[in-house]
């Protein structure tokens, strides 16, 4: 097999408390996302959920960080909380018209996160996954949706993000659904039980099985051992070509998130 295309970063790149523990003491912040970008190998920018960002802004970020980097792109929140999906389509437009074509090869998926109580409706996320953007200046785009009610454990959601080519985010938290249906040219995962008790945010133990589904995804299989809707469905386990892989550690112990993915990366080059 080729270079590995398993990508490992954390949410964002700013938080107070890495300074010290990710960060070395005395880092000029404007070099934080520098630093980060030697030491993982992807970041999921979460200011654009909040905002709108420049143009300027999305090519410094590309300029940050070596060859080989990726950033994943959170959605807008007006998009996603819309009462009908359906009716986003000038909202897509201003938010891909807004500079994000500046990361240029460094630029992985769009990640679409749903509030809690979004519930599924079939006709309307199926009119918002038909209308997402497969290019954006000249750059092809991948599409992720993260969904957070359990109306969503639904074939029917499965069917829908198979048809669209939609990858749907593997959650591992305590609150929020788990869905490993595979859907998708590539994966993408957010693990959310880090303790700030483990050094490493996940055991050692806990951290060996991430990087065996992570291997299991990237060669175009499902791990047997996580949680799917369609079981009857081949969900591309015959797919023997190299994917990407987008491994995300989110929430849980925060500070522990980039010792996390560090160990997770660590364990992938073993």
């Amino acid at each position: 097999m080729s270079a590995s295309k398993i990508h490992v970063g954390i949410g964002g790149w700013t938080y107070e408390p890495w300074r010290g523990t990710f960060y070395p003491a005395g880092l000029a912040k404007a070099r934080e996302l520098e630093h980060a970008g030697t030491r993982l190998t992807a970041i999921e920018i979460n200011g654009t959920f909040y905002r709108a960002q420049s143009a300027a802004s999305f090519a410094k970020w590309r300029d940050a960080v070596s060859d080989g980097f990726v950033f994943a792109v959170k959605g807008h929140r007006a998009i996603v909380n819309k009462k009908v999906l359906a009716e986003a389509g000038e909202s897509l437009e201003w938010f891909f018209g807004g500079g994000i074509a500046e990361l240029g090869e460094k630029l992985g998926p769009v990640m679409w996160q749903f509030a809690p109580f979004k519930r599924f409706d079939p006709d309307d996320f199926g009119a918002f996954l038909e209308m997402l953007p497969r290019e954006v200046g000249g750059l092809s785009l991948r599409h992720a949706v993260e969904v957070r009610h359990k109306s969503f454990l639904d074939p029917a959601f499965v069917a829908l993000a198979r048809q669209h080519g939609i990858a749907i985010v593997y959650a591992d938290s305590e609150d929020y659904p788990a869905i490993a249906d595979d859907t998708a040219d590539f994966v993408y995962a957010r693990l959310m039980r880090t303790s700030e008790d483990v050094p490493t945010g996940y055991a050692e133990a806990a951290l060996d099985e991430w990087a065996t589904r992570a291997r299991t995804w990237e060669a175009g299989g499902v791990p047997n051992d996580l949680p799917r809707i369609d079981d009857a469905a081949d969900g591309g386990g015959a797919n023997t070509d190299a994917r990407p892989v987008y491994v995300f550690f989110i929430a849980g112990a925060k500070v522990r998130a980039p010792a996390a993915a560090e160990a997770l990366i660590e364990k992938l080059a073993e």
